[in-house]
């Protein structure tokens, strides 16, 4: 069981991609949730980070071992979440996982759908792994942004509710909504 600590929580950050991971190119999944993160969090958090390829049981290997082992409450991948072959990164998210949120999934593409429309070939989803929230987001950096900008509202209090730590944003950036039973005095 995870410790619940108030203080700090514990978020898996993995990108899925053949050519980042073979070195072709340099990953820019992981600084980008790193920057978004930094830029909105204000619970302290720390990242453990994963590169790896598309590849399904790579990818469950990854998820298990950081909700499991490293004991993260959140988890975000970024990339293989589109109608391609090799992409199968929400196929591995849903092998590993103990509930489905659609809700997650549907306002992803809902959000991505207002920049492009190739967003309705988004096949990202939402689960819940024990006391982990594990979501599927776009690979490209600005993608990304605006993904966790429409959803990440909702994340900290689905984090409450499996029995994760309380956080924090900085409201100014992007303000948390938990109903009104749910709030917590702020420090």
């Amino acid at each position: 069981m995870m410790e619940n600590n108030p203080a700090q929580i514990r978020i898996g950050l993995v990108t899925v991609s053949d050519r980042a991971f073979q070195g072709i190119y340099e990953d820019q999944g992981i600084p980008a949730l790193k920057t978004w993160l930094g830029e909105t969090l204000a619970t302290q958090w720390e990242a453990i980070t994963r590169l790896v390829p598309d590849e399904r049981q790579q990818i469950e290997a990854a998820l298990v071992e950081l909700v499991d082992q490293e004991n993260c409450h959140l988890v975000l991948t970024t990339g293989g979440t589109g109608p391609a072959p090799r992409d199968v990164t929400p196929e591995a998210t849903l092998a590993i996982a103990d509930r489905v949120l659609d809700g997650f999934g549907e306002q992803m593409r809902a959000v991505s759908l207002k920049y492009v429309p190739t967003a309705i070939l988004s096949r990202q989803v939402g689960v819940i792994r024990k006391q982990s929230l594990i979501l599927n987001l776009p690979g490209q950096p600005k993608a990304i942004k605006e993904t966790l900008d429409g959803v990440f509202a909702a994340v900290p209090y689905c984090i409450d509710l499996i029995g994760g730590p309380y956080i924090e944003t900085r409201t100014e950036v992007l303000p948390v909504f938990r109903p009104k039973s749910a709030l917590r005095p702020t420090t």
